[in-house]
């Protein structure tokens, strides 16, 4: 629910926008607002978890996440359905923040893999599904039931979650100051970035980004200063060199699926005039491929190093995304779900060895730590390649002559450019990913030797 909500109301913010008299600029804090309140209270989540247990940052994470759905349905006027997006997304960074560690309390270390592999099927699913079942919904219905349907789901989650196992924290106060500098800067860092698809001026993104920077560098201090206290995140977890490979990995894979599948829906709807459920559609093979592969490699993660599976999958990865730029001005349906069906079988095998790697490289005391930082690198990537996505168009546009087909003109141009950029990226990825296997470990098992 909390991956699937990231995106849901893409589709639905004409149809908002319409109903509640705003204008788009203003119906776009629906999304933003959302994404903006997990990028915040992340890290802070993630603390609270290795400090009060995770099992009771996840009850209360998915009461959170309930109410704020319950709200955004009952929502009368656009300033209501921003705050409730807002709490809604409160909610859902608590159970982003710590569900791969809640993975490692319920599944013994032999079978982790194979239960992040069920976990990134779910994150890719969520993810990308949002826009294709937000068109679905408002084909039947009313834009409040993109919000109702979590509550029935939240409440039967509310009382099954009474049998997640007992998790002890280390009850260690929170540090405020963090929590601010932490919030400010990946708020702000986020908030700049993103201000390219805002149109804002340059100097306006500058000054945003630099304070975030700012921000995050006084963060990064304190944290160190606090490293034998209570640090609100572990910042001592990147003196690992596979912790450090495997968050860099992770960062620059979400940075070019990104850059996808913000461009893609772009070229499918305006180049080849498809409507948003037609490109929801034509876009699914990449997350269906996904949710065959990544259960087969997390079991196999369990097995075998992850840098190994995660290396030949983002080499996967990087061919399907040159393939995509490589389509012709009129593809066929089969070209496209092809190529799509590449990059998830590439992206199934990078993502659960992976974040098997950097869940499971982390002491048990600080799983909360790493599983906040595997959450970040998600969300950075993702608005890094989203906001890059808008660079390459704006500068496209510039170069296009205006006239009957300007959109299509620029959306042609622009694509390609897009999707070698994260074909580039998905390459870097591949390089930092096998870097890891001249790390030597002695210490290095078999999952499940004896």
């Amino acid at each position: 629910m909390a991956t699937l909500d990231g995106s849901i109301a893409n589709t639905a913010l004409p149809t908002i926008a319409r109903e509640l008299h705003a204008t788009p600029a203003e119906s776009i804090w629906v999304v933003n607002g959302f994404q903006l309140a997990v990028t915040v209270s992340l890290l802070s989540f993630a603390s609270l978890g290795d400090s009060r247990g995770i099992s009771f940052v996840y009850r209360i994470g998915i009461i959170i996440f309930t109410i704020g759905s319950l709200l955004c349905a009952l929502a009368h006027n656009l300033s209501f359905l921003i705050g409730a997006r807002v709490l809604q997304g409160i909610g859902g960074a608590a159970l982003m923040a710590i569900g791969p560690a809640l993975y490692r309390e319920i599944f013994p270390q032999k079978d982790l893999g194979k239960a992040l592999g069920l976990s990134a099927v779910i994150v890719a699913t969520g993810a990308a599904a949002g826009p294709t079942v937000g068109g679905t919904l408002l084909h039947f219905t009313t834009w409040p039931w993109l919000f109702a349907i979590n509550v029935p789901l939240g409440i039967f989650d509310i009382f099954f979650s009474r049998s997640l196992p007992s998790t002890r924290g280390t009850h260690a106060r929170l540090d405020l100051p963090s929590i601010v500098l932490s919030a400010v800067g990946f708020g702000a860092i986020i908030y700049g970035i993103d201000g390219f698809a805002r149109h804002e001026d340059l100097w306006i993104i500058a000054s945003e980004v630099v304070i975030g920077l700012i921000a995050g560098v006084l963060f990064v201090q304190r944290s160190r200063r606090l490293a034998d206290a209570a640090p609100l995140i572990a910042i001592d977890l990147f003196a690992n060199p596979t912790f450090s490979l495997a968050s860099i990995t992770s960062t620059a894979t979400y940075v070019a699926q990104g850059l996808a599948y913000v461009s893609l829906p772009y070229f499918f709807q305006t180049a080849l005039g498809k409507s948003p459920f037609e490109s929801g559609l034509l876009l699914s093979s990449w997350p269906l491929a996904v949710v065959v592969v990544a259960p087969i490699a997390g079991r196999l993660s369990d097995r075998y190093p992850a840098g190994v599976l995660s290396t030949i999958g983002l080499a996967i990865l990087a061919l399907g995304l040159g393939l995509y730029a490589t389509l012709p001005a009129h593809p066929s349906t089969v070209e496209i779900l092809f190529h799509g069906m590449i990059c998830g079988i590439g992206f199934g095998f990078f993502q659960s060895p992976n974040n098997r790697e950097l869940v499971g490289s982390a002491p048990r005391n600080k799983t909360g730590s790493a599983a906040g930082i595997l959450a970040c690198a998600r969300l950075t990537g993702q608005t890094v390649g989203a906001a890059a996505v808008a660079i390459v168009f704006g500068a496209v546009t510039a170069t296009v002559t205006a006239g009957s087909t300007h959109a299509a003109a620029i959306v042609l141009a622009a694509t390609p450019i897009a999707l070698w950029a994260a074909c580039s990226s998905a390459t870097l990825a591949t390089i930092a990913s096998a870097s890891r296997l001249l790390i030597k470990r002695p210490q290095h098992k078999i999952a499940g030797a004896r």
